[in-house]
């Protein structure tokens, strides 16, 4: 991984959130208690999809595998917050710095993309129900699934392979809670304006590309929508809007990091928490809320879960 410049810089500082000690542990709790959230509602929302026949369908194929990402969405950062807190020395080796910046750009392409195929799904299924199952054959969401996974990889490799050749020979604090792309980019002793640009440009181009056919579905699915019963309208409204609350909360911070930069840094560290924490805790809480099968699913699985134990 660029063995010219872990010999200049074999470590990162994190400057974290904040330097008071007592805010620091209050946070600690706050983190700890969210992430032992979000990691179990994460998985209870795959398991029942897996388990639960009733669910066996392409819109909850799908929802599992954004519940499975938003689970390393958190898991990438958090953990590594939550210890820091705790410590005064919040270091980072390079290559583990480096990899944070490919997971969180890997993450965060997978799940703009999966988004995207999550309102496809939606657009078949009110815009050509009949052809719904047909179209969106098992088959199809595979191959959906591993095309927005293929994205993220090479949309991440592209960002790393130019970071882990930049000369980094001091400074070293990064000002976040975890090696964040543009921050770390910053870092470097050379000119930074063009490969900047071409960040901006690259991340842009998965965002812009992802939210314009976001737009596109949705656009289609309410023009269609309006033009059906109040029951049928009602349905359709219900399930696209736990969609498009998702969309809004995770594309928000995601292009104000990455695409348009606000450069303020108590900003700059809100959105990252937001996203990397909150994102993935709100995600099951909007689908499961106002989703009535997924409810029904969740309590099918804890009584199975309940009987299982009583019966050992």
């Amino acid at each position: 991984m660029g063995g010219e410049n872990q010999s200049a810089v074999s470590e990162f500082v994190l400057l974290g959130l904040c330097h008071s000690w007592n805010v620091q542990i209050l946070l600690f709790v706050i983190f700890l208690v969210l992430y032992l959230i979000i990691v179990p509602g994460n998985i209870v929302i795959v398991t029942s999809i897996i388990t639960d026949p009733h669910l066996h369908s392409p819109m909850y194929f799908l929802l599992a595998n954004l519940s499975f990402v938003d689970m390393w969405l958190s898991s990438i950062t958090t953990p590594k917050m939550i210890i820091d807190f705790l410590r005064e020395d919040k270091t980072i080796s390079f290559g583990g710095c480096m990899s944070q910046v490919f997971l969180a750009q890997l993450i965060a392409a997978l799940e703009m993309v999966l988004l995207v195929v999550m309102a496809y799904d939606r657009y078949v299924a009110i815009c050509k129900p009949l052809h719904y199952f047909t179209i969106m054959s098992l088959q199809k969401c595979i191959g959906l699934v591993v095309t927005a996974w293929t994205i993220g990889f090479v949309h991440a490799l592209s960002q790393v392979v130019v970071i882990v050749h930049l000369p980094f020979c001091g400074p070293r604090e990064v000002d976040s809670f975890f090696c964040d792309r543009p921050l770390v980019v910053k870092l470097a002793c050379m000119d930074r304006h063009n490969i900047e640009i071409f960040m901006n440009i690259n991340c842009g181009f998965v965002a812009i590309t992802s939210f314009v056919m976001l737009l596109i579905s949705y656009t289609h699915i309410l023009i269609t929508v309006s033009k059906s019963s109040k029951t049928g309208a009602s349905k359709a409204l219900s399930t696209c809007s736990a969609h498009i609350t998702v969309v809004v909360l995770f594309f928000g911070p995601c292009i104000f990091l990455y695409v348009w930069p606000l450069s303020i840094t108590w900003m700059d560290k809100f959105l990252a928490v937001f996203y990397s924490v909150f994102t993935p805790l709100l995600n099951p809480v909007i689908y499961t809320l106002r989703n009535k099968e997924m409810k029904n699913a969740m309590k099918r699985f804890r009584s199975y879960y309940i009987d299982c134990k009583r019966n050992t």
